[in-house]
């Protein structure tokens, strides 16, 4: 299921392979940039392009050893390298590389995750149009209130993921940034052209100061983005989940040829995939919350946020991969029930005309509570007898005396709902 729906250059990003593949990146990238200040000589800086490469099995024989990945990294691409391998990390720290190639991985994720985003953002504005004057019940506190239209719920929910777009994007430069400023910050034993040289390499922002490490802030923004990006995806299922219910379905997920819905119940047919990425979104979030635990490090770095990150990073960008693409793909297959919202709209006896006796009535000069208890009134014996309110309020003597007949007929029109759908469209389309 995994495979289904990652993209397999998310999945491949995270691996160790590929992390080391990147921190070798970063410090040929460093090299170059010596290189052309004029320290790394040209033939070294040839023989570290051509040879600088290393084995994995021989890096994890080597950390063994030494308990420390980066040094263990480096071991084994100087056994490679031979004697140019001396210019190679050459005034860096560890979290140079590390952070910078962090800086590179997040940004290569991003660059998925926004692409995922845009393809949501096109399937829900495609939803939207094609839904657009399609009348279903609105629903307040899960209790029919006024008539929407379904093209208004899904404009709705383009407009929310919109503003995730706009903090993905901002929280994605955020973190796509390198450096390269040595042990504490301060450039002692660097030049910070190196710096700016590297991360031009790399594609990356500099980060105007660091101490050993990015400021986490930057991670923290990152990973809230992808947060409140769930949280944007579980609220778009909850609404799924509560359409598809028996009592309701005004839609249905898709249900291919030969799928089962129960080991037991062969009728049932159920929103699993709502379900999973309802499931998933809590999992995003908690995520987030580590993010922002890695902020408060002891004075210019300690390591507590390592090992969160370790987890983090990949898990968190996977998902948010994953959970965008099975979303996209349970929206482009939805079916959409238009009887049942015919159905559904009636199912209330008319009840939502309320409010439009209730302020045709305040138009006539009646105050508005006393309005509003002559409506209630047949309001309430609609509900509980299960009668139409609108032919009640037509019989209703109060009502009548105050309202013509044409000025009813004006006031149940279905229609009158909708008349501010095209104003609202083009505000959210524009």
């Amino acid at each position: 299921m995994i495979e289904r729906y990652t993209r397999p250059e998310m999945g491949s990003l995270w691996t160790l392979e590929n992390k080391l593949r990147v921190w070798l990146e970063v410090e040929v990238a460093v090299c170059e940039a010596w290189c052309r200040l004029g320290i790394v000589p040209e033939d070294d800086m040839k023989v570290i392009r051509e040879k600088a490469d290393f084995d994995v099995d021989r890096v994890l024989e080597i950390e063994e050893k030494t308990k420390h990945d980066v040094i263990a990294f480096l071991t084994a691409v100087e056994e490679k390298v031979g004697p140019s391998s001396r210019f190679i990390h050459l005034g860096c720290t560890s979290s140079d590389i590390v952070d910078t190639a962090n800086g590179v991985l997040l940004s290569r994720a991003g660059a998925i995750i926004a692409r995922d985003i845009e393809r949501v953002l096109g399937t829900l504005r495609d939803m939207a149009h094609a839904n657009k004057g399609r009348l279903a019940i609105g629903r307040t506190h899960g209790v029919h209130a006024e008539p929407t239209s379904f093209g208004l719920k899904m404009a709705g929910f383009y407009a929310e993921f919109k503003r995730h777009q706009e903090r993905f994007l901002h929280a994605w430069k955020g973190v796509s940034v390198g450096k390269i400023s040595g042990a504490v910050g301060t450039y002692a034993h660097l030049n910070p052209e190196v710096e700016r040289i590297t991360c031009e390499i790399l594609g990356l922002d500099v980060d105007p100061i660091s101490t050993q490490i990015i400021q986490r802030d930057r991670h923290a923004e990152f990973f809230t983005a992808i947060a409140l990006l769930a949280g944007g995806v579980e609220r778009l299922c909850v609404e799924l989940r509560h359409l598809q219910r028996t009592e309701v379905l005004e839609v249905e997920e898709g249900f291919s040829k030969g799928q089962k819905g129960s080991s037991a119940m062969p009728h049932k047919k159920n929103p699993i995939s709502a379900e999973n990425l309802t499931g998933l979104s809590r999992l995003m979030r908690t995520n987030a919350m580590a993010s922002m635990e890695n902020m408060a490090l002891w004075h210019e770095r300690d390591i507590s946020h390592s090992s969160v990150e370790r987890v983090i990073m990949p898990d968190s960008t996977i998902m948010a991969n994953y959970v965008l693409n099975r979303l996209n793909g349970l929206l482009a297959n939805l079916r959409i029930n238009g009887d049942n919202m015919d159905r559904n709209l009636r199912a209330s006896y008319g009840l939502f005309f309320s409010q439009r006796v209730l302020l045709a009535l305040i138009e006539t000069g009646l105050e508005r509570q006393k309005a509003y208890e002559m409506v209630q009134g047949v309001a309430m014996r609609c509900w509980n007898e299960h009668l139409q309110f609108p032919d009640e309020a037509r019989k209703d003597s109060e009502i009548s005396s105050r309202l013509s007949s044409e000025k009813l007929d004006e006031i149940f029109d279905h229609s009158y709902y909708l008349r501010q759908e095209d104003f609202i469209f083009e505000r959210v389309f524009k």
